[in-house]
């Protein structure tokens, strides 16, 4: 099929490409849902979706409780805080992006922090301390983020949205398979540090999939964060517990660190891709790389040319390609990248890569990694 690139055709390659820039999606739906043969819905009001059915339950029930789309965002993301706790929660950054009725976007970005102590060599001794460990800890930004984001839009109170995800870290929620594949892999660190061990294990052993986990300390921080907003985290007690705590572990966040973190708000990335309006948060986000890839694989120009383990093909040799192009990325704050920036969301470049996409074989990661030396 030649002409415009059918999106419909193309759904299991488009949803297999998200889910590797995506966590996993489960939706909850506002208002009535017709589902047809092709499993297209279509709701009256809204549709919350996050990657845990309990948090979009949560969400939805804040729209249907006259919440704005943003209390509905705050209400589920503190809720994941709590039942997805490897992926997400209050002690790290988020990004959000809100499209307002007039087609306004605006972008928060509340994203983690460098330290005003990091050094450009501070993981040289030992690089895995990347990964784990008090140095590898940054500012934390989603708290603050969310509550700037609810003083701008929202219309219920901020109680009420951190209130759900209190009462599931109080009374506990099931383990599902993804977090227990998350604490099999961290089991060592969940032996050595005395808090994760309260949560996460009973009698030292791991909980199953299935279990209830509870954490009743989480809990208690998040009513104090309920009932006084983001001040307590950022200015108060919790803030300054938080930070004994990561430089016990050989962290150097301050208190001054967390006082002095500001959220920014950003101009999002907004692309043309297989007729469909695609708007992203800029770098460090992935959305820029999603879009690369999306402009290569339109280069077919046929839905067919998609499907099958060809069309897999197709997709694994352009996100290569992507990955090695974002290699050449770094903070805007301190490098100039708007012309990686620009390349990666031209079309032109687009054509270029798909020219290089050889149906037969994968090559070297040289191949790769020259083109963008």
């Amino acid at each position: 099929m030649q002409g415009n690139l059918s999106t419909k055709a193309m759904w299991p390659s488009l949803i297999l490409l998200l889910a590797l820039f995506c966590e996993p999606i489960s939706c909850q739906s506002v208002g009535k849902i017709q589902q047809s043969p092709k499993e297209v819905i279509t709701v009256e009001h809204g549709v919350v979706a996050t990657d845990n059915i309990q948090c979009s339950k949560i969400g939805s029930s804040i729209l249907q409780k006259g919440g704005h789309a943003v209390d509905a965002s705050v209400a589920a993301a503190f809720c994941l805080g709590v039942v997805s706790p490897a992926s997400s929660g209050i002690g790290g950054g988020a990004s959000m992006l809100v499209r307002l009725s007039d087609g306004l976007v605006r972008g928060y970005d509340m994203r983690e922090t460098a330290p005003s102590k990091a050094s450009r060599d501070m993981f040289a001794h030992d690089p895995s301390a990347k990964e784990q460990g008090g140095l590898s800890v940054g500012v934390p930004g989603e708290i603050l983020g969310l509550y700037e984001a609810w003083q701008a839009y929202g219309r219920l109170p901020w109680y009420r949205l951190v209130k759900p995800a209190i009462a599931i870290a109080r009374y506990g929620y099931e383990i599902d398979r993804f977090l227990y594949f998350q604490m099999k892999n961290t089991e060592e660190a969940i032996r050595k540090d005395e808090g994760l061990r309260e949560v996460f294990m009973v009698n030292g052993t791991l909980l199953k999939v299935g279990d209830i986990c509870r954490d009743i300390k989480l809990a208690n921080t998040l009513e104090k964060i309920a009932f006084f907003g983001a001040s307590v985290f950022y200015y108060g007690p919790l803030g300054a517990d938080l930070i004994h705590d990561i430089q016990e572990k050989g962290g150097i966040i301050t208190v001054e660190d967390l006082k002095g973190y500001k959220i920014r708000h950003t101009k999002p990335i907004s692309a043309k891709v297989m007729n469909h309006e695609i708007i992203t948060m800029p770098v460090p986000a992935g959305g820029l790389g999603m879009i690369m890839v999306l402009n290569v694989l339109a280069q077919y120009r046929s839905a067919q040319a998609l499907t099958g383990s060809l069309g897999l093909h197709r997709m694994v040799e352009a996100m290569k390609h992507m990955f090695s192009a974002r290699m050449n990325l770094g903070d805007p704050d301190f490098v100039d990248i708007e012309d990686v920036v620009s390349k990666m969301l031209s079309q032109s470049f687009a054509r270029e890569i798909k020219d290089r996409i050889n149906d037969s074989t994968t090559f070297d990661p040289s191949y790769y990694l020259d083109r963008y030396k």
